[in-house]
């Protein structure tokens, strides 16, 4: 049984997210517009504990080494992005001269003929080492060096893409336990992490989120495409900027390597990470250079009609209690189609997607005392019928959420969780192949 503080903080947590659910399911005075359209809303404030900002340098106010940038990549949606990166420099010192700190990155004084830094607001190809460039000053982040991105060449990052928890209807990829729980994928895993800002429920209803997810995927792709094309037209001596040069992302030009990418759900985000590992299956090339290699389902928010022996057992659990969570999925799911064994919903109804057996290696980690768990253990044992990777992670005494919850997140067992995590996720995003295993 939890400790009786975290009994109180379920029981108030509870209380506002009833609140929470009451008041969005409320009919509006006047029709909403926001429901059908594009933009919607990524997060709401008033949930959240001020959200930390973003820190994109390796500074001292980054003691965990992970530098954060945020990004909006389409001007048309509410889609937001914060990207993760840990610091390059632990691993590898660049050639040369000990770098100064100038504005909280590094920068040599170069010599003649050597590269220099760019510090481009928008994204260069110049910031993924070509050429020189005109240093301005307007960003005060993070820019890999010339030097630094060659080197980088020979070390890329994985990326893995997560997806944040909250029913569908709360929660923020930039909420402080969040930003919190990626940081500490991103050192344990060296892994660049995409935490995704999707559309909330009920402004924006299925399939709004699980659309955010596969655009993020395809814009990752864009991504690759567009600095290997200018990194190629640069060699050709064409010059690059004449190709979408400032579209390009440099975190993810000079670090990521998208043949190695993982998706990472939580909750709710554990039904998104399905819904677009299923995507990348039907995808296939089309989305290369990314590959899909493996997916983490943390306590994913699977329902079903017919209730099995949790969910009767656990049905008042901590946290995200049995009428909660329907209340949830009626905000979420479409307007007059609602039905517990919809796709969204239920993994294992029948003509969901891809078959089973295609789908990457899965870890899915479930928690006691969770009324949700028998289901996510059922679709993990359908997974092995068709021969794929899919071990189940269950920890004792622990509830819904209990490694992202922010009161719950410094707590032994929610570190352990993330450890364990990273050293499966180690065996798909390792270049020396599978070197530990459950």
């Amino acid at each position: 049984m939890p400790p009786v503080a975290v009994q109180l903080h379920s029981l108030l947590f509870k209380l506002l997210l009833r609140r929470r659910l009451s008041s969005l399911s409320a009919p509006a005075p006047a029709p909403a517009p926001t429901r059908t359209a594009p933009f919607g809303v990524s997060s709401r404030p008033a949930d959240q504990r001020p959200s930390p900002p973003s820190n994109p340098s390796f500074s001292p106010a980054s003691p965990d080494g992970v530098a954060t940038k945020d990004l909006h990549p389409d001007p048309l949606s509410s889609l937001h992005l914060r990207f993760f990166l840990p610091n390059p420099n632990h691993h590898a010192a660049a050639p040369g001269p000990r770098p100064l700190r100038r504005n909280s990155f590094p920068q040599r004084d170069p010599a003649p003929g050597q590269d220099q830094l760019s510090r481009r607001a928008s994204a260069s190809f110049h910031a993924v080492g070509v050429s020189p460039e005109p240093a301005t000053r307007d960003y005060g982040g993070y820019l890999p060096t010339a030097a630094a991105a060659r080197s980088a060449a020979r070390r890329r990052l994985p990326v893995i893409v997560q997806f944040h928890g909250g029913a569908f209807v709360t929660g923020a990829a930039d909420s402080a336990a969040n930003d919190a729980f990626c940081r500490r994928v991103a050192r344990l895993c060296d892994a660049i992490v995409v935490a995704v800002g999707y559309r909330l429920a009920s402004e924006s209803r299925y399939p709004a989120a699980f659309d955010d997810g596969v655009a993020v995927l395809r814009w990752i792709a864009k991504q690759a495409n567009l600095a290997a094309c200018g990194r190629t037209m640069m060699g050709k001596g064409t010059g690059a900027d004449s190709f979408g040069a400032a579209m390009v992302e440099p975190w993810l030009a000079a670090h990521a390597d998208p043949s190695r990418c993982v998706l990472l759900g939580v909750s709710c985000g554990a039904n998104i990470a399905d819904y677009v590992a299923r995507k990348a299956v039907e995808a296939g090339k089309l989305l290369d250079p990314v590959r899909v290699v493996a997916q983490v389902l943390m306590y994913p928010f699977f329902m079903g009609s017919a209730p099995t022996r949790s969910e009767l057992k656990l049905a008042n659990s901590y946290f995200y209690d049995k009428s909660s969570c329907l209340l949830a999925w009626k905000l979420f799911l479409p307007e007059g189609g609602f039905s517990l064994d919809h796709p969204a919903a239920n993994p294992l109804v029948p003509g969901r997607g891809p078959p089973l057996k295609l789908m990457p290696p899965t870890l899915t980690v479930v928690a006691e005392l969770d009324w949700m768990k028998d289901r996510a253990i059922a679709y993990s044992e359908e997974l092995r019928k068709v021969n794929v990777d899919a071990p189940v992670l269950e920890y004792k005494d622990a509830v819904h959420e209990f490694a992202t919850l922010d009161v719950l997140l410094k707590t032994p067992q929610a570190q352990a969780c993330a450890e364990d995590i990273a050293i499966w996720i180690k065996k798909y995003i390792s270049l020396r192949g599978h070197e530990l295993s459950y």
